[in-house]
C-alpha cells in the first residue's frame, strides 16, 4: 500500500490549524471563563468570609451591648429597689416620729391639764384652809388671822440665821428703792407699825419700807429687796402637804403599773 504523503501532510497541516482554531476561539474563552469563574467564586468566597466575620462581629457586638443593658438594667433595679427601701424606712421613721410627737404632745397637755386641775385644786385648798383658819382663829382667839400672821412674821425676822440676816441686811443698805412687803392682806396701821418695829430692831437701822397688797399669796406675808427675800405663807404647809400626797399617790401607782 502506497503512502500518500501529501494527503498525510494536508491533514497534519488540518489538523494543527483546527487545534489552533479550537484552542483560540474555544478553549481559551472556556478557559478564561472557568478562570474569570473560578476569581469570580474565589471573590464571592472571600466576600461571604468577610461578611460572615461581620456578622460575627455584629453579632458578639450586639451581645456585649446587650450583656451591658443587662448589667445596666440589673444595676438600676437593684438601686430602684435600695432607694425605694430608703424611701419606705424613711417614710417609716417620719411616721414613727410624728406617731410620737403626737403622743408626746397628747402626754404633754395631759400632764399640764394634770397641773392645771392641781394648781386649781392647791389654790382652792390654800383658800379654804386660809378661810377656816380665819373662822377658827376668830372664834378661838380676840385677835385676828392677820394679826397672828403679823406676828409670826415678826418673829421669823428677829430668829433668822446669822447668814440671811447678813444678806439681807447687805442687801437692805445696798438697794436705794425701799423694800417691799407684800402681803395677802391689808394691814392695819397698827399691824404695819410692828412690822416696821420689828424690821428695825432686826436690822438695827430705819428700814424703809413699801407695803402692797398681793392676794396671790394665799394668807402670807413677804419681803423682797435688791433680789432678796424673807417669807411666810400657809402656803409652805400646803405646799409640804401636797409633796407629801404626791409621793404617797406615787407610791400607790407603783404597784398598779406592776399589775398592769
Amino acid at each position: 500500500m502506497l503512502i500518500d504523503w501529501f494527503t498525510v501532510g494536508a491533514q497534519a497541516l488540518n489538523f494543527i490549524i483546527l487545534v489552533w482554531l479550537l484552542k483560540r476561539f474555544l478553549y481559551q474563552p472556556i478557559l478564561n471563563a472557568v478562570d474569570a469563574r473560578e476569581k469570580k467564586v474565589a471573590a464571592e468566597l472571600a466576600d461571604a468570609d468577610s461578611k460572615k466575620a461581620e456578622a460575627k462581629r455584629e453579632r458578639d457586638e450586639f451581645q456585649r451591648k446587650n450583656d451591658e443593658f443587662e448589667q445596666h438594667r440589673t444595676a438600676l433595679f437593684a438601686k430602684a429597689t435600695e432607694e425605694a427601701r430608703a424611701e419606705g424606712q424613711r417614710l417609716r421613721e417620719e411616721a414613727r416620729k410624728a406617731a410620737e410627737l403626737e403622743t408626746a404632745k397628747r402626754q404633754e397637755g395631759l400632764r399640764n391639764e394634770a397641773n392645771n386641775l392641781n394648781r386649781a385644786l392647791s389654790q382652792r385648798t390654800q383658800k379654804e384652809v386660809f378661810a377656816i383658819a380665819r373662822k377658827a382663829l376668830t372664834d378661838l382667839a380676840a385677835a385676828s388671822l392677820e394679826e397672828r400672821m403679823s406676828d409670826v412674821f415678826c418673829r421669823r425676822l428677829r430668829l433668822l440665821d446669822v447668814k440671811t440676816k447678813e444678806n439681807l441686811g447687805s442687801a437692805l443698805k445696798a438697794g436705794s428703792a425701799p423694800a417691799i412687803l407684800r402681803s395677802a392682806f391689808d394691814l392695819a396701821p397698827a399691824q404695819r407699825a410692828a412690822l416696821q418695829q420689828a424690821l428695825n430692831e432686826t436690822f438695827s437701822a430705819e428700814v424703809r419700807v413699801r407695803f402692797e397688797t398681793a392676794p396671790d399669796l394665799v394668807a402670807g406675808i413677804e419681803l423682797t429687796t435688791n433680789g432678796h427675800k424673807v417669807a411666810w405663807s400657809i402656803a409652805d404647809y400646803l405646799a409640804s402637804l401636797e409633796e407629801g400626797v404626791g409621793e404617797l399617790l406615787k407610791a400607790k401607782d407603783v404597784p398598779e403599773q406592776k399589775v398592769k
